[in-house]
């Protein structure tokens, strides 16, 4: 079983490769080589078989050619700029996750092995005049560049599989908290950054009121779905191989609460809110009442509180004192 993680520097395809090194094992086989691909050359993590890290663009086909070799059975597609991002650069959000996503499609239809593609969406391909809760069979209605971007890539991995080019799977992700490392141009950013730093003994500031309602999932949870979604048998994934992960939804007070309940009164102190309007009109326009029926079918699962994202992150990832 050879394993492709393409954005394989980022936090989740860290943490992703970081598990498949201590599972060893991936859709019935042994894991025999993992590759970790990346615009900037990954981290290595430590496994019982071969890692290797090499630089990709995936915009760039012949890149992306060099990354995806013959050998290749899983390709866990996990790259792509962020939604802030995406939206303040029109051109660069469309080369990286419309283009790049074809590029990868393109380069595994090639290969004529038929590999798994785990696809990583959002919840941003849902908004506007649609009707709550959003289901799995809601129409695709995204509000920003980059919900637009993620929901053809969706439409491609349907194609690709209908043709029998690719075995795709997607998975729109919550938003991933609490995230490691610093702040970054994702317009949820600071859904982690608002209980990160503070548990750090920094202080944070809160751009939306306290009553903000979002969709949530911890970074473990979302690992251990990423393992169980290529897992699943193509016949299960059904005709729309795109599904909602599954999450909770929480305020952003119950976030603090939750901080509160496991940390201590200390680090909410360090929290202050301060209204960024260009931050609100991107996140109120996405969507949080979510009924993830179809992957909670296949066996996918969400966190039991927020207090175990906290936990989590005090054990998996607050940077030693």
């Amino acid at each position: 079983m050879n394993i492709l993680i393409l954005g394989g520097g980022g936090v989740v395809g860290q943490k992703l490769a970081q598990s498949l090194a201590q599972r060893g094992h991936l859709r019935g086989q042994e894991i025999t080589r993992m590759t970790l691909a990346d615009i900037v050359d990954p981290v290595p993590v430590e496994a019982p078989f071969p890692v290797e890290t090499t630089t990709c663009d995936i915009a760039d086909p012949a890149s992306v050619a060099t990354s995806i070799d013959a050998d290749t059975d899983v390709i866990y597609l996990l790259a792509a700029i962020v939604s802030a991002h995406a939206e303040e650069d029109f051109d660069t959000g469309y080369r990286i996750n419309m283009t790049g996503t074809i590029n990868v499609l393109e380069r595994a239809r090639a290969l004529g092995t038929k590999p798994v593609v785990v696809f990583t969406s959002s919840l941003a391909v849902f908004g506007g005049e649609v009707p709550d809760p959003i289901t799995d069979h809601t129409f695709l209605n995204p509000q920003t560049s980059y919900g637009t971007q993620k929901a053809i890539g969706e439409l491609l991995v349907n194609d690709y599989s209908r043709k029998g080019f690719i075995d795709g799977r997607g998975f729109r992700l919550p938003t991933i908290s609490v995230r490691p490392g610093k702040p970054n141009r994702a317009a949820s950013s600071f859904m982690s950054s608002i209980l990160r730093e503070p548990l750090n003994g920094q202080e944070a500031i809160c751009p939306v009121e306290d009553d903000f309602l979002h969709y949530y999932l911890s970074p473990r949870k979302c690992v251990e779905n990423l393992i169980k979604g290529a897992e699943l048998a193509e016949d299960d994934v059904g005709m729309n191989r795109n599904m909602m992960m599954p999450g909770k939804i929480w305020s952003v007070r119950q976030l603090i609460d939750a901080m509160t309940a496991v940390a201590g009164a200390e680090p909410a102190k360090l929290i202050r809110f301060e209204a960024q309007p260009d931050i609100q009109r991107i996140v109120k326009g996405w969507r949080y009442d979510q009924a993830p029926e179809k992957s909670l079918k296949l066996g996918l699962t969400a966190d039991d509180s927020f207090e175990d994202n906290i936990r989590y992150y005090l054990e998996d990832d607050k940077p030693a004192a």
